[in-house]
């Protein structure tokens, strides 16, 4: 199994998100190599998407999603959850995947809490890192879509876009 390149994650949106199903999260802690297999993302696609947090245009918050494709863009909410990000598309065009959930592990607080993810994470590289990173598995998965979870704020267009891909 290969870690994915840059050229997966410089791609739209729309496209690395169902791509990054079936796919292993890899973590190296404490000399352990742990892969978790993938099942549940959700796009947010820019500027215009009002779901996004981009939306609200570069801050020193967003400034991950702003750089190019393979980064990780991880912020807290509710003062005690990490969401799992991963930056796509180019430079200056802000897009990202998040990961709602794992084989096992459902829901993108949980997540990061099972894995031990913090704000130690945000910026990282996954195509030069040696602690996270995403491995290819060559297999082709079937998946559904829905609306965006609590995303009601961002108007209804937006919330009902079927940008959620699970499996």
């Amino acid at each position: 199994m290969i870690k994915l390149t840059r050229h997966f994650y410089t791609r739209d949106v729309l496209e690395v998100a169902p791509g990054l199903l079936g796919k292993y999260l890899v973590l190296q802690t404490s000399g352990a190599c742990n892969k978790f297999l993938i099942t549940d993302v959700e796009a947010y696609r820019g500027t215009d998407d009002l779901a996004c947090h981009a939306s609200k245009g570069l801050t020193k918050r967003t400034e991950p999603m702003f750089r190019q494709g393979g980064i990780l863009y991880i912020y807290l909410i509710y003062g005690m959850y990490y969401m799992l990000n991963i930056v796509t598309s180019t430079e200056n065009n802000p897009q990202a995947v998040l990961i709602r959930g794992i084989e096992g592990c459902n829901g993108p607080g949980k997540l990061t809490k099972k894995l031990g993810i913090d704000q130690s994470f945000n910026r990282e590289d996954l195509i030069d890192s040696n602690r996270i990173w995403v491995i290819d598995t060559n297999n082709t998965v079937s998946y559904k879509t829905s609306p965006r979870i609590g995303v009601d704020y961002a108007g209804d267009y937006w919330k009902n876009l079927h940008w959620r891909f699970y499996i």
